[in-house]
């Protein structure tokens, strides 16, 4: 990642992108994240635009192939030096990545990428998706009557996806699932947008694969308290997700399965 990083500083009309086969390969890669790419900026006014592709998720392979520590990237959120987006489409994924190359203001950019929706049958985007689009910071959710919802589930990733296949299978007709496919910067307004479709009696709960000591929750929970989401500083999401955990994952395969059915379920209610 330092080869990466400096190659990244030295030609600037690159789009330079360091992929880990599994996203904990970042761990050992801590000191540049922390000393040079969070704070290059700040530290030196060196603007950079290195790209990670981190793959990202639960996906029962045991702890050391689940989590790119979401949390860690956001912790080193502040002052605009990141961009952290995890992208649910293929569409967004290509409209991030161009964005990324295209723009004039360089920071650098973490993107988590599920392994898993490389070959999801449900994971897939039209033509004109890539050639009309744009990034989309929030995607709402057009499958459902807003006026009859009464439990916006926020969530990011993969975990949308297991989400959106039970409430197909159980017929759930009054669960909104809207995806957050950018963290930071924040899309406070976007998301604001987002939510006021659906009742003001309507649940708002925030949905995620990781332990909640872990992942992205305790950052949206303060997004909430600090009144960053106008108008929703009264409407703090609770959280569902796995039980606070000294492991990103559960070693073992069988109890991954029970936890994620578990978890959406609980998520759908």
């Amino acid at each position: 990642m330092g080869f990466e990083f400096g190659y990244s500083a030295v030609h600037s009309k690159s789009l330079v992108l360091w992929e880990a086969q599994f996203g904990d390969f970042m761990n050992g890669a801590q000191v540049i994240i922390d000393q040079f790419l969070a704070a290059t900026e700040q530290k030196w006014n060196q603007p950079v635009g290195l790209t990670l592709l981190l793959p990202h998720g639960h996906e029962g392979q045991g702890p050391e192939h689940s989590s790119a520590r979401i949390e860690r990237f956001l912790n080193l959120c502040a002052e605009n030096n990141l961009r952290v987006a995890y992208p649910s489409t293929p569409a967004s994924f290509f409209h991030l990545l161009r964005a990324q190359g295209r723009s004039a203001a360089r920071k650098p950019l973490v993107v988590f990428t599920p392994k898993s929706l490389l070959r999801a049958p449900h994971c897939v985007s039209a033509i004109s998706d890539l050639s009309d689009g744009r990034f989309m910071p929030v995607i709402s959710d057009p499958g459902v009557d807003p006026a009859m919802v009464r439990r916006v589930v926020i969530t990011s990733g993969k975990v949308s996806y297991d989400l959106m296949k039970e409430r197909e299978a159980k017929g759930v007709r009054d669960v909104a699932i809207v995806r957050l496919e950018r963290y930071y910067p924040f899309p406070a307004t976007e998301l604001a947008e987002a939510l006021r479709m659906f009742p003001i009696t309507a649940e708002i709960v925030w949905a995620q694969e990781e332990p909640q000591n872990m992942g992205a929750w305790r950052f949206i929970r303060e997004r909430f308290l600090d009144g960053e989401v106008p108008g929703f500083h009264h409407r703090v999401p609770s959280c569902v997700g796995r039980a606070a955990s000294a492991s990103p994952a559960p070693g073992s395969h069988k109890v991954h399965t029970r936890e994620q059915e578990e978890l959406v379920a609980k998520a759908l209610d």
